[in-house]
């Protein structure tokens, strides 16, 4: 081991971190930090281990329902925080929250970051009660143990948490999302032909797929001449993920064009002259992000994380989620008013440079990276770890 403090990223899926963190990754080894990644390897191990990160397969998976699997993840992260010994932690999402921080109170962590990348299915759907308490209750005795912090995206999902008691306003800290590489996102020709009407998302019910489709089918029904593209991987652990028989039976019938994952997602951006999100709730949704960097008119909804990002007729459209009637109608209007669209993509455009680029979003994280791991050195020194 080397005498650079050790940072381990803790998430659930290699593609995700990839995705949302691999930039943050970088810039915490330029800052001085050894990083180590601990995640399920399915397709991005390669190029984890390709950028000089040490790597941590994990067994660990996001959606189990056997107790015994879900003891033995805990065992499993016990193990690599003693092993590892690192400085800092950093815990993605709800899983690794609840499991990685009670690895790290076992093993006596020094510093930790639980960040929610969004509350999630289980603070959405209030007709499960008792699920919520489950999880509130959990999450509450978590992130009371140890020195940690709460990183959340958004002043919504921060008062709800401190509000039901999940943890105190102090111990919060609000960063808006991971940044955006606004080099790689950038803003492109505007695009001719048929218009492209793009909702990139992974096919989830709570990313709005279901509404955007109906959406789709009443404006074709009205001879509205667009094409309608889901851009986006099946996420078959998610307990919201779409069949993918009914995806094939929405391509069949010619109301949507499915793409599937894509890694070129600039010239996705690039080919669409709209760009729809209609989900129920999100951290801060990084597509919403990129779409904003390529100079995007969008339609979203009025909901936490998606209402940060565009600002109803300033750059986009808001609607009510859940509102198919309502969805088609603003992606409707945006398509028939190019001007519109173009004055709405350059302030998108001007926002994302303000306020979220990655370099911007960066430097906010590594900077409390630097307090805790100075917090809990000077802890240490006076014999309180």
């Amino acid at each position: 081991m080397s005498d650079r403090p050790r940072l381990l990223y803790l998430i659930t899926e290699d593609w995700y971190f990839w995705s949302h963190r691999v930039d943050l990754a970088r810039a915490a080894r330029e800052a001085g930090y050894d990083v180590i990644v601990a995640t399920r390897v399915t397709d991005h191990g390669a190029r984890i281990r390709g950028e000089g990160f040490r790597l941590e397969p994990l067994e660990m998976v996001r959606r189990s329902r056997h107790p015994f699997r879900e003891v033995a993840a805990v065992a499993e992260l016990v193990q690599l925080y003693r092993r590892v010994r690192p400085d800092v932690v950093h815990h993605v999402a709800m899983k690794p929250i609840l499991y990685g921080s009670l690895a790290a109170w076992c093993t006596r962590v020094p510093a930790v970051i639980n960040a929610f990348a969004g509350l999630g299915y289980t603070f959405m759907d209030d007709r499960n009660r008792l699920l919520r308490w489950c999880v509130r209750t959990a999450l509450r005795t978590v992130l009371s143990v140890g020195y940690s912090s709460v990183l959340v995206q958004n002043y919504d999902d921060r008062d709800r948490l401190v509000g039901e008691g999940v943890v105190p306003a102090s111990r919060t800290r609000v960063i808006a999302g991971s940044g955006i590489d606004v080099a790689r996102y950038s803003v492109r020709p505007q695009p001719s032909g048929v218009p492209v009407v793009v909702l990139p998302a992974r096919m989830l019910w709570d990313k709005g797929v279901g509404e955007f489709v109906e959406a789709a089918r009443r404006l074709k029904g009205k001879g509205v001449h667009a094409r309608f593209i889901l851009v986006g991987r099946r996420d078959e652990h998610n307990p919201a993920a779409i069949p993918e028989i009914r995806l094939k039976e929405w391509v069949k019938e010619g109301v949507v064009e499915w793409w599937g994952h894509r890694e070129d997602m600039p010239l996705v951006y690039a080919a669409a002259m709209l760009v729809v999100l209609p989900s129920y709730r999100e951290g801060l949704p990084k597509v919403l992000l990129e779409a904003a960097a390529c100079g995007k008119a969008m339609v979203t909804t009025d909901v936490p994380g998606c209402r940060e990002i565009v600002r109803d007729r300033f750059n986009g459209l808001l609607v009510s989620p859940r509102d198919s009637t309502a969805l088609a109608a603003a992606i409707e209007e945006l398509l028939s008013d190019q001007e519109v669209r173009v004055v709405m993509g350059q302030r998108s455009r001007t926002r994302v440079m303000a306020e979220w680029s990655g370099h911007r979003i960066n430097e906010q994280v590594l900077g409390l990276y630097h307090d805790m791991v100075k917090v809990s050195a000077v802890d240490r020194s006076h014999g309180f770890a």
